[in-house]
């Protein structure tokens, strides 16, 4: 029985994201036929290039000077964490129980954020712009102008407008860990470079999801120092428990917890770069890190995917 199940966890695996470890990249916009016919009705992902290259933002948006003067007068959320690790599972200071922490939210003035996040430093505090909740249409309208309300070929292949178009903004030491969205997903790259780490939802078990009690930090801008305390009542938050990139001291005991992640089929990765889009299905297993770049923009476009079934 147990080799059955690695046969047809192999072949959902190969059918999902394929057999040679890389993800399918396009040249061109799909047609909305093709793209629902080759990767939405198959869950493939897929690295699209040249769909956003008439958008401003590629050119405008690396100007912080114009990105200040347009939202000059608008208030953002900001999302402060020690490391720049959002939405994680870390270890109370209090005891050496496991968390899932949340970060400390600042409501603060475009020009303060962009300022934050350049200065960020990973042993101190770490600034991002991760706020979701259609975030782009409400806190950053001011740069409408600037793109497209949608993905236009998307949009008639899903047969409905994004749910939620979000904006975010980071730097470098700005990382999440290993989760899934339950929407199909666009990325679209404006500024930096974003690499990803995919595993098909088939590939949960070698996650070890625990539930862990919900913290968040509290930030001090007089000390500097962060506290993290459990939300009280207790709240229990499905996560997964491993560090794809544990220290090497600590690599040998991480392999030995979670056998199935380390001695299992490596990830799929790509580099999405500036003017790209990747697209992902939901439920796909994700994580994602900033690369080499002081400031990295990109929208994320969450389309509820309409079925329809005649009998």
């Amino acid at each position: 029985m147990e080799e059955k199940i690695e046969e047809l966890w192999r072949e959902i695996r190969e059918m999902s994201l394929g057999n040679n470890g890389s993800i399918e990249r396009l040249e061109s916009p799909p047609t909305p036929l093709q793209f629902l016919k080759n990767f939405i009705t198959p869950n493939k992902p897929c690295i699209i290039s040249n769909s956003i290259t008439h958008w401003p933002a590629l050119s405008s948006w690396t100007n912080p000077s114009y990105l200040t003067q347009t939202l000059s007068s608008t208030t953002v959320s900001l999302h402060l964490t020690p490391t720049g690790a959002a939405d994680s599972i870390t270890t109370l200071p209090s005891s050496s129980s496991l968390c899932f922490a949340s970060a400390h939210v600042d409501r603060v003035s475009f020009p303060e954020a962009l300022r934050l996040i350049n200065s960020s430093n990973p042993s101190k505090c770490v600034a991002y712009a991760q706020q979701q909740n259609d975030c782009f249409r409400s806190e950053y309208s001011s740069l409408a102008d600037d793109c497209d309300s949608d993905i236009r070929w998307a949009t008639e292949a899903f047969g409905s407008e994004p749910e939620a178009v979000n904006l975010w903004i980071g730097n470098r030491y700005s990382s999440t860990s290993f989760h899934k969205d339950h929407y199909e997903n666009l990325y679209a790259v404006v500024c930096g470079e974003k690499r990803f780490l995919l595993f098909p939802p088939t590939d949960v078990h070698r996650f070890y999801i625990r539930h862990y009690p919900a913290a968040t930090y509290s930030y001090s801008p007089v000390t500097g120092e962060f506290d993290l305390e459990l939300e009280k009542p207790t709240r229990y938050v499905p996560w997964c428990s491993v560090d794809p990139f544990p220290s090497p001291e600590k690599l040998e005991d991480e392999i030995s917890k979670f056998p199935l992640y380390f001695n299992g089929p490596p990830p799929f990765e790509c580099t999405v770069k500036a003017g790209e889009i990747l697209y992902l299905y939901g439920s796909l297993l994700l994580l994602c890190i900033a690369l080499h770049h002081i400031f990295v923009f990109f929208q994320s476009f969450f389309y509820c995917m309409i079925m329809i079934v005649i009998e």
